[in-house]
């Protein structure tokens, strides 16, 4: 991705101070989803290693990766599969626990959403400590999911969670980092 296009999609985001907590900056991916062009650019960016087949199912964690990777599996021409939180599926589903910074917390799937050997794309919004994302990792490779890569809009390298995948052998896209949390 060139400057000119990294500096367009950081100038679309908007910056939050003290939110959810002081000393928190949250990076808020709604305002570049809300600006046409800062939402193509993103999806073409996000999708453009991928081209040709190389995924057959995005996996959108729930609830702006669903509006990610819905976009990525028009362009991609894969399926889509929502991982959302407990208790929102109404089939038969598989389930994974995974910790929070005040608890635990789990997510889940439809049970025939990925058949074993299916190429996944795992899509959200954001990764920070990477909790959320090494649990759908988890779930996807329990169902026989050849994860193709982990992607992002932003990355907050310093809580560490790029690095959780990547120890993991996923490979890791983002478009954007931002120091601090």
């Amino acid at each position: 991705m060139n400057d000119e296009t990294k500096e367009f999609l950081k100038a679309s985001l908007r910056t939050i101070p003290d939110y959810p907590r002081p000393g928190v900056m949250f990076r808020d991916v709604t305002t570049l989803m809300g600006n046409p062009q800062a939402f193509r650019r993103a999806i073409d960016e996000l999708v453009f290693p991928y081209a040709g087949g190389k995924a057959d199912k995005i996996a959108g964690v729930e609830a702006r990766g669903f509006i990610l990777g819905g976009a990525m599996a028009h362009q991609l021409s894969a399926g889509f599969v929502p991982i959302r939180k407990k208790g929102k599926l109404p089939y038969e589903t598989v389930r994974i626990a995974y910790s929070l910074e005040y608890g635990i917390d789990e997510m889940e799937m439809h049970r025939d959403a990925i058949q074993p050997g299916e190429r996944v794309l795992l899509v959200d919004d954001l990764i920070a400590t990477g909790g959320t994302a090494v649990a759908a990792v988890n779930l996807l490779r329990q169902m026989g999911a050849e994860i193709v890569a982990a992607c992002f809009i932003v990355d907050l390298p310093d809580l560490g969670g790029r690095k959780k995948l990547e120890e993991l052998g996923v490979n890791v896209r983002t478009l954007l980092e931002f120091e601090g949390d």
